[in-house]
């Protein structure tokens, strides 16, 4: 395990941002403890580093392989699919023997015990995980396509491997299976919900997708956190700060290759770019001419930093006049963000994040569902209005 293989090792960490899942909660790198949160209950995520007894430091080369491609540990138990080895499967040898140099040699031993998974009946049955893994798994390895260039194939390689983006931005079905692990599959990467965030669809649609963004768009957007005319938000603020923001300029350029491709699938709404109706949408709420339910509310909390005219400002508040997020057909991110606020990522391009308060206690239902509703209708967008149910719902859920 020479010194170029563990630091190839550290990068795929990275682009697979084992840390959002491993640090423990005191940030001591890979040590585990911390609660994946799945609608069965806390999954803890388990020390992976080399110490012998509460870490991974007794697993051989293959142990260490079948744990992350098969999801089997060396005690022959079954992980939970919150670790995303149905992707990992994809990983080649020669990554996977670069990973386990890395944890082996690279990492610092912790002795932090993570806790004990413990989920209710039936779902504390590990072995049925054996049956899940073949019916709903996938055991492939990531096989070039020869129709397409070399940068496409490491685009799609990322993704679909250590990126393992599938994991969140494809839909589940009734066994918690990703519906679909690549491009060949109708469902890949066409949005999914996850602890309560919507993760936004990753393909060609015009409106709610990725279609109007450039290459370069997206390569920018995941190593600075912003582009596109968008800011990363929620559970996707980490995985730029600690994963994608560490990617060569070539592998996020290859990402964008690979998304770029994909066609326009799970289309929602859409979006009518007529700068004369914005502007004279944006006249209208300055100077209270708007009557439709939330155009007041906006007007009063959203428009100082947002605009009136929906094209907020660059680098501090993402506009929402196109934004692919306000657009999906699942607006509960939207309605998140709103309830509770978000901070942008902190990256070498932006190192101070830009926070955006938590109106949670200044709106009540009712006019949150009325503002998310006028956002997704207003400016040239169109998508399916928020009820004041759909709002109740979700700050019961995460507890607001």
């Amino acid at each position: 395990m020479d010194a170029a293989q563990i630091a190839r090792g550290e990068y795929l960490a990275k682009a697979a941002d084992c840390a959002a899942c491993h640090d423990a909660a005191d940030q001591t790198p890979y040590a585990g403890g911390l609660p994946v949160n799945s609608p069965f209950g806390p999954i803890y995520a388990g020390n992976i580093t080399p110490d012998p007894t509460f870490g991974i430091g007794r697993y051989t080369l293959q142990q260490f392989a079948d744990t992350l491609r098969v999801g089997k540990t060396p005690q022959e138990k079954w992980l939970y699919p919150a670790m995303p080895y149905p992707s990992f499967a994809k990983l080649s040898d020669a990554d996977v023997t670069s990973l386990y140099a890395y944890f082996m040699h690279g990492v610092t031993a912790s002795t932090n015990r993570a806790p004990v998974t413990r989920l209710p009946f039936p779902f504390n049955q590990r072995w049925a995980m054996y049956f899940w893994s073949h019916l709903f798994g996938n055991r492939e390895r990531y096989v070039a396509d020869s129709h397409h260039s070399a940068e496409w194939n490491r685009g799609a390689y990322l993704v679909q491997g250590p990126g393992h983006c599938g994991a969140c931005h494809t839909p589940r079905g009734p066994a918690y299976n990703e519906l679909g692990y690549d491009e060949r599959s109708e469902h890949y990467l066409t949005g999914g919900i996850n602890d309560h965030w919507f993760a936004p669809n990753l393909t060609g649609d015009p409106a709610s997708g990725l279609g109007r963004w450039s290459q370069e768009d997206i390569a920018t957007f995941l190593g600075a956190g912003h582009g596109g005319r968008a800011t990363a938000f929620g559970a996707m603020a980490p995985v730029v700060e600690e994963s994608t923001q560490y990617l060569n300029d070539a592998d996020l350029r290859a990402i964008a290759t690979y998304l770029k491709s994909l066609p326009a699938r799970g289309v929602s709404g859409t979006f009518d770019n007529n700068e004369h109706a914005r502007t004279l949408t944006a006249r209208a709420i300055d100077t209270g001419e708007v009557e439709r339910p939330g155009a007041g509310v906006y007007l009063s909390f959203c428009a100082r930093c947002h605009r009136a005219d929906g094209i907020g400002e660059p680098g501090k508040a993402p506009a929402l006049a196109g934004n692919s997020l306000v657009m999906a057909a699942d607006a509960t991110s939207v309605v998140r963000i709103v309830i509770e606020g978000s901070e942008s990522p902190t990256t070498s391009d932006q190192p101070k994040p830009q926070k955006m308060p938590a109106f949670n206690d200044q709106l009540t239902s009712t006019e949150i569902a009325q503002v998310v509703s006028f956002i997704r209708n207003t400016w040239g967008n169109h998508a399916a209005p928020v009820s004041d149910r759909d709002v109740r719902q979700l700050r019961s859920a995460i507890h607001k």
